[in-house]
């Protein structure tokens, strides 16, 4: 039924050129009759009426343009005096360009005389199997909905999604903006991340740093500890409840594995881990405690 639909449109469409032929057709005819001075004069008021349309395109084209431009810095600047927040920001502003755009243009073929009935009734028709086409389109559409109705993250949080690791820059309404650590942008739609598994590690305020040492066998085990918890409490970043968490993980081919397990605020949690490597690489041998490396041992009997 849509098909036939589409075909009939489709038919009247053609009907509307095949009459606008016949004008032309008309047009030639009727010039045909004129002396060379009438033709010129036909054709350079024709010239100037084409001209003149241009202009007027190309005016109402950029007073358009800036128009929406103006409006859409109004429509931000409420927001932001209103705090709202960036993620809705970044998707509203995105939603209102498209709609401006789409209605300039219709603004357009308007003023110049075009008749958009036709056109829109085929265009409306033709709509659903366009849907149909660009379903992964509308999915994307569907899922920055989701995003904003249940804020899974928002701009500015550091997530882990699709296989793409990094800060969210922009919630578009098709997709969204993740800069990487290494300052790359990824574009991800928004249809597989409103549906897929996402890990936000902005959305608490604490986090739990894992850590493991190794010491030698024949090393004070108690003694590792107790630099490690002293190196601990130095540290003013690394919460004292819940308590750190150090205890012997276990042994391995060449080593005594000790877990570490501490708590910090988010935003400091790569700072603690660099940091706390780094004094253990420094304080271990200092009290005596020497890190294990693979060793083979080879046992030779005489023939």
């Amino acid at each position: 039924m849509i098909l036939s639909f589409i075909m009939a449109q489709a038919a009247a469409a053609a009907d509307s050129l095949t009459i606008n032929a016949q004008t032309l057709q008309e047009t030639i005819v009727s010039l045909s009759g004129l002396t060379l001075a009438e033709v010129a004069e036909y054709l350079t008021n024709a010239a100037l009426s084409l001209g003149f349309k241009i202009i007027q395109i190309l005016l109402i084209w950029l007073v358009g343009r800036w128009l929406s431009k103006r409006f859409i810095s109004v429509i931000k600047a409420m927001m932001v005096r209103k705090k709202t927040d960036a993620s809705i920001q970044t998707f509203f502003v995105s939603f209102i360009d498209i709609v401006t755009l789409i209605i300039l243009l219709i603004i357009i073929i308007s003023v110049v005389g075009i008749d958009t009935s036709s056109f829109i009734a085929l265009f409306a028709s033709a709509g659903v199997a366009i849907g149909m086409a660009l379903s992964g389109t509308l999915q994307n559409f569907a899922g920055g909905v989701m995003v904003l109705l249940f804020r899974p993250y928002k701009v500015g949080d550091y997530i882990e999604a699709q296989g793409q690791a990094g800060t969210v820059k922009e919630i578009q309404i098709f997709n969204t903006h993740i800069q990487t650590p290494d300052n790359r942008i990824i574009i991800v739609p928004n249809g597989p991340l409103s549906t897929g598994i996402i890990n936000n590690y902005s959305r608490e305020t604490t986090r739990r740093v894992d850590l493991s040492y190794s010491i030698s066998y024949g090393d004070d085990y108690e003694l590792a500890k107790s630099v490690l918890l002293d190196i601990i409490s130095k540290d003013e970043r690394i919460a004292q409840t819940p308590a750190p968490f150090v205890e012997l993980g276990a042994f391995g081919t060449s080593s005594i594995n000790i877990t570490v397990r501490v708590w910090c605020k988010s935003a400091d949690y790569w700072d603690i881990l660099f940091d706390m490597n780094k004094n253990v690489y420094k304080t271990f041998p200092e009290k005596g405690l020497k890190f294990p490396y693979n060793t083979i041992t080879v046992d030779m009997k005489k023939s």
